[in-house]
């Protein structure tokens, strides 16, 4: 019992010892860089090259990509291969164009190479995305192409090829790059919403206030009687009569002209146009607006009873 006991436990201590190895020897960036701190130079190596080929795709561009990519760099030259130096600068430019190592971790003599590099692959790694994102452009593949030339633009603001951006070929491939950036954000600028015709709404010609309205004119309100006397028929009446003014009565009430249309009689026509000049209204109006009015009325003469009117249209 006791020797199964001792032989459990020894396995599970087995177990144990199995399952943290592995946890211990799992590589990544920062036990990584804790080893090249620690000169452990080719124990750092060893793993920053675990991590760079472990990379790909998008995980491949990323700013870890290019700190793995420098710190091989760094390992390489610690531990005196430098036949292999070059062509790892080489390839942390070419795979990481836009990536500028911190200068305080570098140095003079990596600094001055990494710089050479990047004046020496930069220009031609520009040229190639310039053509490949006015191909894209040209497809109608806008926004790939509006990418591709603010990276053009990007690399040929770096420092290290100053010189070269400022003359000819690099100097017109900015020049165009610029533009492209322009004319592909116009294209890929949502269309504007079509234009409604709109229907232009009926112009109400303006009122005319000044004319003298009827009882035709239907939002006319005619004028109301304030003083209307009837002049008496002089003399003795022995048969009805009856006849028909016109008046004008101004905005005021007051009536402007008087005509008459039909005779009362001989001797009446002249007394009951006098007495009309005299007569006075409340205005007619129209919208709240006071007007003149042409008013008809008719005048009835009867034995007896000489002098009465009413209205006509």
């Amino acid at each position: 019992m006791r020797r199964r006991l001792a032989l459990s436990v020894a396995c599970g201590c087995l177990a144990l010892v199995c399952a943290a190895a592995p946890a211990q020897a799992q590589p990544s960036l920062g036990k990584a860089k804790e080893l090249y701190a620690a000169a452990s130079y080719d124990e750092a190596l060893t793993m920053f090259n675990t991590l760079g080929s472990g990379l790909s795709g998008d995980s491949a561009q990323t700013e870890d990509a290019a700190t793995i990519a420098m710190y091989r760099v760094l390992c390489l030259v610690a531990v005196g291969r430098t036949g292999e130096v070059d062509a790892a600068i080489d390839r942390l430019v070419s795979q990481h164009p836009l990536y500028r190592p911190p200068s305080d971790e570098l140095s003079p003599r990596i600094r001055t190479a990494v710089s050479t590099a990047r004046v020496r692959v930069l220009p031609a790694l520009v040229q190639r995305r310039y053509e490949e994102s006015k191909t894209a452009y040209d497809r109608g593949e806008f926004a790939t192409a509006s990418v591709g030339f603010k990276w053009v633009l990007s690399a040929l603001s770096d420092p290290d090829i100053s010189s070269l951006a400022s003359q000819p070929p690099l100097l017109d491939i900015k020049t165009l790059a610029a533009g492209f950036v322009d004319l592909s954000a116009k294209a890929l600028a949502p269309p504007p919403p079509p234009k409604v015709a709109l229907t232009p709404a009926p112009v109400t010609p303006p009122r005319d206030f000044s004319r003298v309205f009827t009882s035709e004119d239907s939002d006319a309100v005619a004028p109301v009687t304030v003083r209307q006397n009837m002049p008496r028929f002089p003399g003795n009446l022995t048969t009805a009569a009856a006849g028909v003014i016109e008046l004008v009565i101004d905005a005021t009430g007051t009536v402007e002209t008087v005509r008459l249309l039909e005779s009362v009689h001989p001797q009446y026509d002249s007394l009951v146009l006098a007495a009309a000049k005299k007569w006075q209204y409340q205005p007619a109006h129209v919208a709240g607006t006071n007007v003149r009015y042409l008013k008809r009325i008719q005048i009835s003469l009867a034995p007896g009873n000489e002098g009465s009117s009413s209205r006509r249209p």
